[in-house]
């Protein structure tokens, strides 16, 4: 049932069967209110921080050390010092002596305050507990609704004044579910909470594209009992018919600049690449190959074009010019690689391979050729890059359901992204908000 998206493209005709096949496997109970996050795995340079209860947010909606320290353990960045029982506010001096006892190299502590009109007030403080000084204050006022939000900022915050990059807590995931005859298409924080719906179909939906801004997706549904690209306006719910040419339209992928997609079409025979201009509509061919051509992607410089194509006898992935010119092949180990991800920082590429009748993520360096895989996992697809490139978040199947994981490049921390009840599939790791 996985991984029938590129096969399809080898029975045109039978397009909307398989991927309603694909669709199909989406089995999933809508019941599900939130996520839980589940991380495993030891990394060998994680920072090891302590986070205290926040005074005051055992009265708030949402528990901001919690979530913090949630998203600082997922990142494989940190390693939570567990069992401290702290509770301190920023104005807190802490006992660094006790601190470096329990090897802590980091403290975070704060407030959540809710104010009169409703709001509430979150302050933090970050401590070098190595050194005793403080390394910065944290401040912002939200509603009541944006208490998890503020909570991924600061992680954000807490991440960057601790690697010097960027985190990517406060980004968003899409994804797609089915239950009975219902297909959907969520949007999510990027630990899977506060999952809010963006379409429902009684047809298949498929393959969700962030554009670069993050304010639109590109995807393609049967709604019209055929394959066909939108573009959707996440703010309004407006929605834009961008490909449909008589046969498949597949695979939408936006350009960097976001005035052009990428995609798989069949409107003159075979499957091959062409480029949508959003405004316009127009569809200029790239590829002129007897095989089939499909799932591309733009470098994020918009200069090269990564794509998947069987011209060589099997499912391979290559890069190109962006005019479609110049085409080279990427992978060179195994027979089967499909569905690349090319990271924001152009260093690695993240596919499935099929390796021994298994499916698995990969992570190739594109300056060295090397390729790992990085799950134990038997049934992964469709990974994605977060914007910073530390981290990879992919659909597979653990202990009989299927799932949303995150993992760090080098396979050793993973977090489960697990519905209650539901299967989850199709995720695609939105930029930054």
């Amino acid at each position: 049932m996985k991984h029938i998206s590129f096969l399809t493209f080898f029975f045109p005709a039978k397009w909307y069967l398989s991927a309603s096949l694909l669709c199909l496997s989406l089995i999933s109970n809508l019941a599900w209110a939130q996520f839980k996050v589940e991380v495993s795995g030891v990394g060998l340079t994680q920072v090891p921080i302590a986070i205290a209860s926040f005074k005051g947010e055992e009265s708030a909606p949402q528990k901001t050390s919690v979530i913090l320290s949630a998203d600082l353990e997922r990142s494989g960045q940190f390693r939570v010092v567990p069992n401290l029982g702290l509770s301190m506010d920023e104005l807190s001096r802490p006992d660094h002596a006790m601190l470096r006892q329990r090897s802590a190299d980091a403290l975070v502590a704060g407030s959540s305050t809710r104010l009169a009109d409703g709001r509430y007030e979150i302050r933090a403080r970050l401590w070098d507990v190595v050194s005793g000084q403080a390394r910065g204050d944290y401040r912002e006022t939200v509603a009541a609704a944006d208490l998890r939000l503020s909570a991924h900022r600061l992680a954000d915050w807490v991440y960057e004044r601790l690697t010097g990059e960027k985190g990517v807590f406060a980004t968003r995931i899409a994804y797609i579910t089915k239950t009975s005859n219902k297909y959907t298409l969520w949007i999510a924080d990027s630990d899977g909470e506060n999952a809010q719906m963006a379409l429902t179909s009684a047809e298949p939906i498929i393959s969700p594209s962030w554009s670069p801004n993050g304010t639109q997706l590109a995807y393609v549904s049967f709604e019209s009992r055929k394959p066909v690209i939108y573009v959707h306006e996440l703010a309004t719910g407006k929605r834009k018919v961008m490909a449909n040419f008589r046969g498949s339209n597949s695979a939408p992928a936006w350009a960097p600049d976001s005035n052009s997609l990428l995609a798989t079409l069949s409107r003159d025979g075979g499957s091959q690449l062409y480029q949508i201009d959003v405004a316009s509509g127009e569809a200029k061919r790239l590829t002129q190959n007897p095989g089939i051509d499909t799932e591309p992607s733009y470098s994020k410089d918009g200069s090269k074009i990564y794509f998947v194509s069987d011209r060589g006898g099997s499912p391979q992935i290559y890069r190109m010019n962006v005019n479609g010119t110049g085409a080279e092949r990427v992978t060179f180990t195994g027979s089967y690689n499909i569905s690349p991800a090319l990271s924001p920082d152009g260093r690695w590429l993240t596919y499935i391979s099929r390796v021994g009748g298994q499916f698995k993520v990969q992570v190739l360096n594109l300056s060295t050729g090397q390729a790992n895989a990085i799950t134990e996992t038997s049934a992964d697809e469709r990974p994605s890059f977060a914007p910073n490139s530390k981290l990879i978040v992919y659909a597979t199947v653990l202990q009989g359901r299927e799932a949303l994981m995150t993992s760090t490049l080098d396979g050793k921390i993973k977090a489960r992204l697990a519905g209650q009840g539901g299967d989850i599939r199709e995720p695609a790791w939105g930029p930054y908000r």
